[in-house]
């Protein structure tokens, strides 16, 4: 039985997977590859609950039990099972970083900083998935078996404080915080940008230095993620569209060169052939 890799294709920590999968050289014998749809609420439900009580993606199953629930336990899977080599990983202090709540890039992407971008949060992307998210957790509360009935009503819960969020009018002491913690989360990228990942990439080649490493297909989606919500595109010349955000400097060269090498790449192609994400 191959290992079965869950994951939502648009979503950033389960697309670091599958630059993983595609640069590793799998093929469809090696890894099964299901899609599960978080815009119509599938991770939610009972089924895949199942799997993963956490709802997440990606998550990976090995011989029927599951693997691990997050991003960092599956591709540290399937590097070392990989039918080709990964490139060297320099340990798991810069993948904890770039897993940081400072620079999530989940929150990023429904981030607002003001009421003109919170207003275009709540009409567009971010307040879709948060209301088909309480459909879809409505629905399966209805309809699960009681031994799931704390996981939605905990779910559903959380989901309150979105709801809120993105709603029209928004309390005020609700939406000063969540503009302050935006606020807040754009000038750690801007740091981390800046500082934090120069700091780490080499003069040339990747952080695996011939060939992608573990820390490289982490740093690969988070930049594809910041890339998008700046507005630039899948090519070489899209990473400039982060400098909207640095405040005044241009984006770091070395910064510039490694998302060059990875445009190049079969595996980004592949991901990110429609658009970034």
């Amino acid at each position: 039985m191959s290992p079965v890799l869950y994951v939502f294709r648009y979503a950033v920590w389960p697309s670091a997977a599958l630059l993983a999968v595609h640069t590793l050289g799998y093929g469809s014998s090696d890894i099964d590859i299901k899609e599960v749809s978080i815009p119509e609420g599938a991770n939610l439900a009972p089924e895949f609950i199942s799997i993963n009580f956490e709802g997440t993606l990606p998550i990976l199953t090995v011989a029927g039990k599951t693997l691990g629930t997050d991003s960092t336990t599956t591709i540290q899977y399937l590097i070392n099972n990989a039918p080709h080599p990964a490139g060297y990983a320099s340990g798991t202090s810069f993948v904890e970083r770039i897993h940081g709540d400072d620079v999530d890039p989940n929150f990023a992407f429904a981030s607002a900083r003001n009421d003109q971008e919170l207003k275009a949060k709540g009409e567009g992307l971010p307040g879709i998935l948060v209301r088909g998210r309480q459909a879809a957790l409505e629905r399966f509360a209805k309809s699960s078996p009681t031994n799931l009935a704390p996981f939605y009503k905990s779910k559903l819960q959380e989901n309150t404080f979105s709801l809120a969020i993105f709603s029209p009018s928004p309390p005020s002491y609700m939406k000063n915080a969540f503009l302050e913690k935006s606020k807040a989360l754009w000038l750690s990228i801007r740091s981390f940008i800046l500082n934090d990942i120069p700091a780490v990439l080499p003069t040339a080649g990747f952080i695996g230095v011939d060939t992608p490493g573990e820390d490289d297909f982490h740093l690969a989606a988070w930049l594809a993620r910041m890339t998008a919500l700046c507005g630039g595109n899948p090519d070489a010349n899209g990473v400039f569209a982060l400098k909207k955000e640095l405040g005044g400097p241009d984006v770091p060269q070395k910064v510039v060169d490694y998302w060059g090498l990875w445009t190049e790449l079969d595996a980004w192609q592949m991901v990110y052939k429609e658009k970034l994400h």
